[in-house]
């Protein structure tokens, strides 16, 4: 299948876990050696497992913004059974973006896999735990997932990041938990890289998603008018993933991804697509190697 090359921007991955990504030995990502090993790295104990099994993973949900726009979110980090580590890389400074996230991958070695769900199990990530419910409002929930010999354990933690040291609604064992878990993401996702940067590439997804919604010139926008650009992809919106908020959503790959991937470079967030008389705002969001589809953005994600 034809991979959507050449369209995410190159960048270091701020990971702490990348620092022997480079090491003589280590496969570059999505290599065929790298997907051959995919036996060697842990998966809840069962080595059948492939590449593609999702090991880990840092996302955030809700929090002060409209369902609506939430829909298609891509997490902070995904780590999978061959190694990938697949992360959102640094994007220009500029209003509107590019249409095109810039995700970047890097591949661990399977020590360094099992040093990860180490930390991880150390870290408090086990379903269940008690992590409190701080005095904050409309703070986004951090959602921290990983695959062990227990099987997948999920942590799902309100405020993590925003609550105040000294928050009277939690108990000092939650405290703990709380800051042992925030030492822990901010290691996989605010540190410096360390890797070299030839480590580091662009995410080649196979297929792409494409989130339409109809468009609606924002009140009290006063940036200058968008360039209308001409649909050149499946007939939109495609499936409804929620009526209510009338967005659609349709996958491509292969030449048809060439297609709209050769447009999609030329527009920013905000153009207007025109398509069947009607005028859409689009997400472009590439597929992770567990996603298969446009189902998973009917979730919570």
């Amino acid at each position: 299948m034809t991979r959507l090359r050449g369209t995410l921007m190159a960048a270091a991955v701020p990971l702490f876990l990348l620092a022997a990504c480079a090491q003589p030995g280590t496969t570059s990502a999505g290599s065929p050696a790298s997907r051959e090993s995919a036996s060697s790295y842990p998966q809840g104990g069962d080595e059948t497992q492939d590449g593609d099994k999702l090991v880990a993973r840092v996302e955030s949900v809700g929090g002060f913004v409209p369902p609506d726009r939430t829909v298609g979110t891509l997490p902070a980090i995904s780590v999978y059974a061959d190694g990938r580590v697949i992360t959102q890389g640094p994007t220009p400074a500029i209003y509107p973006g590019p249409a095109l996230p810039n995700l970047q991958v890097v591949t661990l070695s399977p020590d360094q896999v099992q040093q990860l769900l180490k930390e991880a199990t150390e870290a408090g990530v086990r379903s269940g735990a008690d992590f409190g419910r701080p005095n904050v409002a409309d703070a986004p929930t951090t959602r921290v997932t990983v695959t062990t010999a227990q099987g997948t354990q999920s942590v799902a933690v309100e405020a993590l990041n925003e609550a105040q040291v000294n928050d009277p609604m939690l108990t000092d064992a939650q405290k703990t938990a709380r800051k042992n878990l925030a030492a822990f993401v901010d290691k996989l996702s605010d540190l410096p890289a360390a890797a070299e940067p030839s480590a580091s590439a662009p995410y080649d997804a196979e297929s792409l998603a494409v989130l339409a919604r109809p468009y609606i010139k924002q009140q009290g926008d006063d940036q200058p008018a968008q360039t209308e650009m001409a649909w050149p992809g499946p007939a939109l919106p495609g499936d409804y993933l929620n009526p209510a908020f009338k967005i659609g959503c349709v996958v491509v790959s292969g030449a048809e991804a060439d297609k709209v991937l050769a447009a999609a470079k030329k527009a920013n967030q905000m153009t207007p697509w025109t398509a069947g008389g009607e005028k859409y705002l689009i997400t472009f969001r590439p597929l992770l190697p567990d996603e298969k589809g446009c189902a998973q953005f009917k979730g919570n994600r």
